[in-house]
Formats: C-alpha cells, structure tokens, sequence
C-alpha cells in the first residue's frame, strides 16, 4: 500500500507507545486518523498533541470488548465513512511466574493482546473489503517465537496473534486480495508498557504484590528497554515501508531471529530416533 495521503487509519492503543508513533506517522502522511486507547486521560492529552499535525478522531475503546470495538468501527465510518489501514496495536506486558497468575490475569492478557485483534480483524473486515486497497497490522512480538519464562500469558497471546496473521494472509489472499495483511513483531522498543497496570480491570492482582520475588527482573527488563529500546518513530517507519511492500512479517529487530533459528534447531533435534 503505498498511497496513503487522504485515506484513514484506526489505530489501537493509539495514545502511547507505537500506536502514538503509527498515528503520527500516518498523520504526517497525509492521512486521517483515528485512535482507539481505554485509557481516557491518555486518550485526551495524545488527541490534542496529534491534532497539530491533522485530522485525528479519538474513541476510547476497550479492545478485549467486541461492543466497544464495534463502536470504534462505526465511529470512523460516521466521521470520514471509510478505513483503509487498520492497526491492532493494543497490548499489555508483564513478567510473572506462572504459579502467581490469577484467572482475572490470564483474561485481561489474553483479552486485550489476542482476543483485542480478533475483534478488530473480524469487525472491520466488512469495512477494509469495501475499499479500493487496505491493510491491516497487528501487533505482537518476537515473543511470538520466541518462549522464555516469566511472560506465559504475553507469549501466549502474542503467538496467538502471530498464528491468526498467518492465517489470515493465507485466506484473504484468495478472498480479498486488495487487503494486505502484517504482524509487527518487535523487541525491546522504548514505550511506557511497564505502566500497564494502571489500567487493569478488578480482579487482577498487581504484579509487584503477586509476585514480589520477580521484582529485580522485571526492574532490568524495564532498565534495557528505557535505555536501549527502538524509538517507536523507527517502528512506524518500518511499518510503512513495510506495507508499500506488501510484507506479511515486519521484524523491527531482524537479529533477534537468529534465536529464533536456535529453537527452530532445538525443536527439530527433538524429532531425531529415540534409542
């Protein structure tokens, strides 16, 4: 997609992180944007900082519910009656054991950072197959492939949203073909993720009380990404180099793949005869 001047953009998570630097990216573009974030203080200070550089529509939406992705969906038609790239790009983080995790935990993960791209991809496809040319990225992570300890419910999404992408540029390039389709895979990159909690729904227990005895890993986990995180203007720079490619896979952080090789090997190894 490489002609994105006039048309419209819905970008989830759209009041920090990379879906503030997708939305100013667009908007720089020529496009009209509309950013969806549950939060609604966020939602207010990124609107008027976004409109300084175009046309922006600020929906507060909470992803992980079909009903206010809907909303979201026939907002952006009633103001500029089309979209032409959609971004599922909200997400939420954590590092915790396993053993510590709550069921309200496991759902509000699960719902925001899988079940959140689903609703948009199933909500918005009547809308994206009515245009010319669309697209749609959604975001999830190298820990899409890549399973270490301490973020089982965030690699379960992610990997999750990985597999749908997958699937879903494999059927909709028999069906509708004029909509490309993306998983943004990113490595550490310089976004406030360490304050997801802020928005958590009841049920969830904080992470710092759930599992104390993690809190010097997740302190150096915040420590790299603050210091050696990709800005998020380099993400969307790709992001639309990207989709003028028509990419299915947008690795921010191509080396991280060689780990990725290393578990492929690892996997293989295990299919070798058994003495």
């Amino acid at each position: 997609m490489r002609e994105l001047k006039n048309r419209v953009a819905v970008v989830t998570g759209g009041a920090n992180g990379i879906g503030k630097g997708l939305a100013t990216r667009f908007l720089t573009e020529g496009m009209r944007v509309v950013i969806a974030d549950n939060d609604r203080g966020d939602l207010e200070r990124a609107a008027a900082e976004l409109a300084r550089l175009g046309e922006v529509l600020a929906v507060r939406t909470d992803v992980a519910d079909a009903a206010s992705v809907q909303a979201l969906a026939d907002a952006a038609v009633d103001r500029f009656g089309a979209v032409h790239v959609l971004c599922n790009n909200a997400g939420v983080g954590g590092a915790q054991r396993f053993s510590t995790i709550g069921q309200a935990t496991w759902e509000w993960t699960l719902g925001v950072n899988l079940f959140g791209v689903i609703h948009g991809c199933r909500v918005f496809l009547p809308i994206l197959a009515e245009q010319d040319e669309a697209y749609v990225v959604n975001t999830a992570s190298m820990s899409g492939f890549l399973t270490g300890g301490y973020l089982t419910p965030y690699n379960v999404s992610k990997a999750g949203v990985v597999s749908l992408t997958e699937g879903l540029a494999f059927e909709w390039a028999e069906e509708f073909p004029h909509i490309g389709v993306a998983v943004l895979c990113p490595a550490y990159t310089a976004t406030a993720i360490r304050h997801d909690e802020r928005n958590a729904p009841p049920g969830h227990v904080p992470r710092a009380q759930a599992d104390p005895s993690l809190t010097g890993h997740r302190d150096k986990v915040n420590r790299t990404i603050e210091q050696e995180g990709l800005p998020v203007s380099a993400i969307a720079d790709l992001v639309v180099r990207a989709m003028a490619a028509r990419r299915t896979h947008i690795f921010p952080h191509p080396e991280w793949l060689r780990t990725w090789a290393d578990r492929v090997d690892r996997v293989t190894a295990q299919a070798r005869p058994l003495p």
